[in-house]
């Protein structure tokens, strides 16, 4: 069976580390027909369009795409192909890699963020010159389809339960709803939920992140939360994301374009190599997923390292070891 994924590097960086990842897949027996398409802020001086449709267009089709980077354009491009794949969940794991001078080695969590709505649904008003308003969407419909989603995952990665961070106790219809709805699927489904504000959660994952496990969050708060945990492992540029749909998915370092070292050679494709290893587990090839990923992790111990990481390896000598180990 051929997986048809879409490449899409974009800007920056993107388009060096984009290419490494693209390169570790090539490296296994499996059939990908790779399509690569553009979007990005170069790709708007040149046609006028951050997204072209044809983009927009091969994403909506092909089996899983692979996103690099977008810059000053980044709502303009990653928010359009989320919809494209219909992903109404973000997946992103905040783990603690050997190897890494993390502030808190041992946390090793994944968070679940609704993907379509919140205050990301684009609501947006501009009243006057003095007043700006924003509202807040929230469905039954969508939070329970990414609790259902959270049950599943939580099922198949034999993993004890999650937690739901909130806000109800201010935004009591809109949390109010996303919290009872995610906690009315866990009750059905027999799956333990415990819940969290997501202000408390916040500090207490400081202080012991090993309270946590899989956290269930609406749009901003995963987006926040996320971030934030990621200063416990050692910052964005190792961590990877899923965006997925019913359907089809696609998946992106969480980190920018890095425009201080784009076109030096020296940008590390740890965290879209993982995200290409998260395609993987998304497709089916669960033996091969682990075996990228048990390659990035051996080089982030024993090297070569880019200069991010203490080292002077450069992109394609960190992607040639782990095609190597793979």
């Amino acid at each position: 069976m051929t997986h048809e994924i879409a490449v899409i590097p974009g800007d920056g960086i993107g388009r060096e580390v984009t290419p490494a990842a693209v390169a570790v897949l090539e490296a296994l027996d499996i059939d990908f027909e790779f399509v690569e398409a553009d979007a990005g802020d170069a790709v708007k001086e040149e046609t006028g369009e951050a997204l072209p449709q044809e983009t927009y267009e091969l994403a909506a089709s092909a089996d899983a795409t692979l996103f690099g980077a977008a810059g000053e354009t980044a709502a303009d491009v990653i928010l359009p192909l989320r919809s494209a794949v219909d992903s109404f969940v973000n997946i992103r794991p905040a783990t603690a890699y050997p190897g890494i001078d993390a502030v808190r080695p041992e946390t090793d969590l994944v968070f679940l963020r609704e993907n379509t709505e919140g205050v990301y649904a684009g609501l947006e008003d501009r009243l006057t010159e003095d007043v700006a308003t924003l509202t807040r969407l929230t469905t039954r419909s969508a939070s329970r389809r990414l609790a259902e989603f959270a049950c599943d995952y939580v099922e198949d990665s034999d993993r004890d339960g999650f937690t739901i961070a909130h806000k109800a106790n201010v935004m009591r219809e809109t949390d109010g709803l996303f919290r009872d709805t995610v906690a009315e699927v866990a009750d059905d489904r027999g799956v333990k939920a415990d819940e969290v504000l997501m202000d408390a959660f916040a500090t207490r994952v400081c202080l012991d992140p090993t309270q946590f496990d899989v956290v269930v969050c609406p749009n901003l708060a995963g987006d926040v939360l996320s971030d934030l945990a990621a200063g416990l492992v050692g910052g964005l540029g190792l961590l990877p994301s899923a965006n997925v749909g019913p359907d089809r998915a696609l998946f992106e370092p969480v980190h920018g374009t890095a425009p201080d070292i784009a076109g030096e050679g020296v940008a590390n494709p740890a965290a879209t190599i993982i995200s290409a290893a998260m395609l993987l587990e998304y497709l089916g090839h669960h033996d091969e997923a682990a075996a990228v990923t048990e390659a990035v992790e051996t080089t982030l111990v024993e090297g070569p390292r880019t200069p991010d990481l203490g080292g002077d390896a450069s992109t394609e000598d960190v992607t040639n070891a782990i095609v190597d180990r793979v």
